[in-house]
């Protein structure tokens, strides 16, 4: 990570004291979403609980990916607010932020920010780049393309398949937001929205792409070899994890087991397959939606209820039924 090269001193603590910090005040519920005393264990029973100054609080330190000096974000409870937190800290507007890699400053959509971040991970904001306008021809059904969004109204490239018709205009990148279609904004569209609209343009006519290009450093333009900039320094190995959450608080939790990950990659593809997006936020809601039902039936009921705007077809969940099974046989 872009923090100098060689050795490097440690990190100051992410979950601090708030007397050790200089006094500075925090009330209870200063960490979103996590009881007062939960991250330090409860107090000794009889005892009362400790006073405001000394709960712990979550601290994430954060950097933009095309360089800046190192800031320092809390309190927040869901991307969106993050985001306002991260251009507070570096005294931009909050809709310069694209979205959010952990322990690298790359677009590596393998490195994405999704509903959890780890506590020691290191925070990379990617802002807005240059503009430009692409028109497409749609030769084929599928044009190749696999959608996310940040959680805060922006959609963006995550994946281009090989050999489809995106990947044969070298202007579209991973990353890339898409800003409107045929001038259509779709700010504030969700990814499923995007993706819908795309598959329904029709067969053989040609389509403008508005995009707008995450910002990029010097030594991000071109093919660079080597990991990233930090030396080899491992983040990110904190047990615990922030889990962000659509609805409802953040929380913090035990890093994800070996079920819930197989589940969740095994219906994160399921979500690209059927829908043409990628979200692991929403695999792992489903997951924890469908770990306890009893039968499809149940499952799909669960997802109506918590997720309906989706209108997921019953094929899918069926198959999302059957992969969470799996998963926790151990089958891949």
């Amino acid at each position: 990570m872009p923090l100098g090269l060689g050795r490097r001193k440690k990190p100051p603590p992410l979950v601090e004291n708030e007397e050790a910090a200089g006094g500075r005040g925090g009330a209870a519920g200063d960490t979103p979403g996590v009881p007062a005393g939960a991250l330090g264990g409860p107090p000794p029973p009889g005892l009362p609980p400790p006073p405001p100054a000394l709960r712990p609080r979550l601290v994430f330190h954060t950097q933009l990916a095309h360089g800046s000096p190192t800031g320092r974000v809390e309190g927040f409870t869901n991307v969106r607010e993050l985001y306002g937190k991260i251009a507070e800290a570096f005294r931009i507007p909050p809709g310069e932020v694209m979205f959010c890699t952990l322990n690298t400053h790359k677009v590596d959509m393998e490195k994405l920010l999704g509903g959890q971040i780890g506590l020691e991970d290191f925070i990379f904001a990617h802002t807005k780049g240059q503009r430009k306008e692409v028109e497409v021809f749609k030769s084929e059904e599928a044009l190749g393309l696999t959608i996310t969004d940040n959680g805060a109204g922006y959609a963006f490239i995550k994946r281009i398949r090989e050999g489809s018709v995106i990947d044969r205009i070298p202007v579209i990148s991973v990353g890339d937001m898409i800003e409107a279609i045929d001038g259509q904004s779709l700010v504030g569209a969700r990814h499923y929205e995007v993706a819908k609209m795309l598959k329904e343009l029709p067969r053989g006519r040609t389509f403008a792409l508005q995009l707008t290009e995450p910002r990029k450093a010097f030594d991000m333009i071109g093919p660079r070899a080597g990991g990233g900039r930090g030396g080899g320094t491992q983040l990110g190995t904190g047990r615990g994890t922030l889990r962000l959450r659509a609805r409802g608080p953040a929380t913090v939790e035990e890093q994800p087991s070996a079920f819930e990950e197989r589940a969740v990659a095994k219906v994160d593809d399921l979500l690209e397959s059927y829908m043409g997006i990628r979200d692991s936020e929403l695999a792992a809601t489903m997951v924890e939606l469908g770990r306890d039902a009893r039968d499809p039936d149940a499952l799909a009921q669960a997802l109506d209820s918590q997720l309906g705007d989706f209108a997921f077809p019953d094929e899918f969940v069926f198959d999302v039924w059957g992969a969470i099974g799996d998963a926790k046989v151990g089958r891949c």
